[in-house]
C-alpha cells in the first residue's frame, strides 16, 4: 500500500511548512518530491502527486481538489519575493516577460495592470533569467528565491503583494496545500506508520499533520536552522532569511486571507486571466470549524 505522494516547492518560503517532513518521523509516511510551483499543479492534475502546495491559480484550473485548512503561503504586507522588475517607470512599460515558474503571480500581474496600472500591455512567458527577460521586454515578473536575490537598487521594482494590498485592502494568498479527492479513496489513503500511536481517521489526521509541521517550522530554533542553511545558498544574510519568513510571509489561511483569495478569483475571471474558480472545499472532519 503506497504512501501519499507530496509535491512540494523548492523555495525558501516552504521550508517552515516542510519542517516535520524533513526532521520528524512523520516524513516516513509520505513520498516527497520538490519542484517549481507550476509543476506542483501539473503533478496533481496528472495524478503523479496526491498532495501539493499549489499556486492559488491552480485551484481554478485543476478539478477534484480539496484544500487542507489553515495553512497558506500568503502576505499581509510587502512579500519581497514576487517582483515586477523594470528598467523604466511603470507608466512606460509596454511589454512584460512573465516567469514561467508561476501561475498565480502571472494572473496577479495581469489583474494589477488591467484594474489599476493601465491595460494594453503585452505579456510573454519566459524562463526566469532577469537579464534575458529585460533584454527583450520592458519589465519582468520574477518570483521566489530569484526575486530575493535581485539588487533592487538597480531597477524600478514593484512588490506585487504590496500593490494588491494597496488597492484592495486584502491579504494575498499565493499558495496552499491541496489534495486530490481521488487520492483519499481506496488503497492510496494515508496510513500511520508503526511509530505513530494515534488511530484517528486519516482524513482527520491529514490537516493536523500539515498544520503541526508549519507550527514546528516557525519555532525560533527551527527558524535559526533554516536561516543558517538557506542564507549561504541565496547569498543573503541570516537576518534577511528570518525577517522574510516571519514578517513578509504569512502562513495562516484565515478568514481575511480567504476573502482576499475569493477576490483574486473574481478579478482573474473578470479579466480572463483564469477560468471561474469552484467553491473552496476543505478537507476537515464534519464537526470541525472552517476558517
Amino acid at each position: 500500500m503506497r504512501p501519499l505522494r507530496i509535491s512540494a516547492i523548492s523555495y525558501l518560503n516552504t521550508a517552515p511548512l516542510m519542517w516535520d517532513f524533513e526532521h520528524a518521523e512523520v516524513g516516513r509516511d509520505f513520498d516527497i518530491s520538490y519542484t517549481l510551483p507550476s509543476a506542483c499543479a501539473r503533478a496533481l492534475q496528472a495524478g503523479t502527486a496526491d498532495i501539493g502546495i499549489i499556486p492559488a491559480a491552480a485551484y481554478a484550473q485543476v478539478p477534484g481538489l480539496m484544500v487542507l485548512p489553515g495553512v497558506a503561503i500568503a502576505s499581509r504586507r510587502p512579500v519581497r519575493s514576487i517582483l515586477l522588475v523594470s528598467r523604466v517607470p511603470v507608466e512606460n512599460i509596454r511589454t512584460v516577460a512573465l516567469d514561467t515558474s508561476s501561475m498565480t503571480s502571472v494572473a496577479l500581474t495581469k489583474i494589477l495592470f488591467e484594474k489599476w496600472l493601465g491595460g494594453g500591455r503585452t505579456f510573454t512567458p519566459m524562463a526566469p533569467d532577469i537579464q534575458k527577460m529585460l533584454a527583450a521586454h520592458d519589465a519582468a515578473l520574477v518570483i521566489g528565491d530569484p526575486a530575493l536575490q535581485i539588487d533592487r537598487s538597480l531597477y524600478f521594482t514593484l512588490d506585487l503583494a504590496e500593490e494588491w494590498i494597496r488597492y484592495t485592502g486584502k491579504p494575498f494568498v499565493f499558495a496552499f496545500w491541496a489534495v486530490r479527492q481521488e487520492a483519499l479513496c481506496g488503497d492510496s489513503r494515508p496510513r500511520p506508520s508503526a511509530s505513530r500511536s494515534d488511530a484517528r481517521a486519516p482524513e482527520q489526521d491529514l490537516a493536523q499533520v500539515f498544520q503541526q509541521s508549519r507550527d514546528h517550522g516557525l519555532e525560533p530554533a527551527s527558524l535559526d536552522q533554516i536561516a543558517r542553511e538557506w542564507a549561504p545558498r541565496l547569498g543573503i544574510r541570516d537576518a534577511d532569511v528570518r525577517s522574510y519568513l516571519t514578517e513578509n510571509i504569512y502562513y495562516q489561511l484565515d478568514a481575511q486571507c480567504l476573502e482576499g483569495l475569493q477576490l483574486f478569483y473574481r478579478y482573474a475571471a473578470e479579466i480572463g486571466a483564469l477560468p471561474a474558480a469552484p467553491e473552496v472545499r476543505f478537507l476537515v472532519p464534519a464537526n470541525a470549524a472552517i476558517p
